[in-house]
């Protein structure tokens, strides 16, 4: 499934302050120079339109978020979403979540990554395009902090079995830990629109969480 046209950003919403490029992140790094405190460090890898980066917000304000969006109208969009909502927990970053990891995001730094339904790159010579490859997970091992997890959902199977071998083979994290299916209690209740439009089709979401030990 693709994505559907996006609603317009309410032109009243100043969404100057939730809006980041890749470019314009301090280095070195610095989380107090981002949300003017250190807090526990979450990072989503593709946030499309910001519901993953809101809710988690929301329900957790003693952590800080980042998402990272290499689409700028998406980007745009979350940063509106954030704003409208005055989540000071939540960024959304415009850019090349891999070159953000790789250049940027210090060793031991951060208590989650996040990343849900990727772009599958379905060819076999595309594969090398998709964002969990062998140095990207390498990167996210480095910048992971011992007890810190990655959290992977897809509705693409292959997608999913290969990226558990590449995991399990190239990787010290643990698992893949078994994550339950949550029941919904209302319209939004998802992890993000993508697991909203895939579960409304009776259509499966593949999970794993896996952890780097100390």
């Amino acid at each position: 499934m693709g994505r559907r046209a996006l609603p317009k950003i309410d032109p009243a919403v100043d969404w100057s302050g939730h809006f980041l490029s890749l470019d314009s992140l301090p280095s070195p790094w610095s989380a107090v120079e981002l949300f003017g405190r250190e807090a526990p460090l979450e990072i989503e890898v593709g946030s499309g339109k910001g519901l993953f980066l809101q809710n988690a917000a929301l329900k957790n304000p003693d952590h800080i978020f980042l998402g990272v969006e290499v689409s700028l109208k998406y980007a745009r969009f979350t940063a509106a979403r954030l704003a409208k909502r005055q989540l000071e927990n939540a960024r959304i970053v415009h850019g090349d979540a891999l070159r953000a990891f790789r250049e940027l995001i210090p060793i031991d730094s951060l208590r989650a990554v996040h990343v849900y339904f990727p772009d599958p790159w379905w060819k076999a010579r595309h594969h090398k395009r998709r964002v969990l490859n062998e140095a990207f997970l390498q990167d996210l091992v480095r910048t992971l902090e011992p007890g810190g997890r990655l959290h992977f959902w897809t509705d693409v199977r292959e997608y999913f079995d290969a990226s558990l071998k590449l995991i399990a083979e190239r990787t010290p994290l643990v698992g893949p830990l078994k994550v339950p299916e949550a029941t919904p209690e209302h319209d939004l209740d998802y992890r993000t629109h993508f697991e909203r439009r895939t579960r409304l089709h009776d259509e499966p979401v593949y999970r794993a969480e896996f952890e780097k030990r100390a």
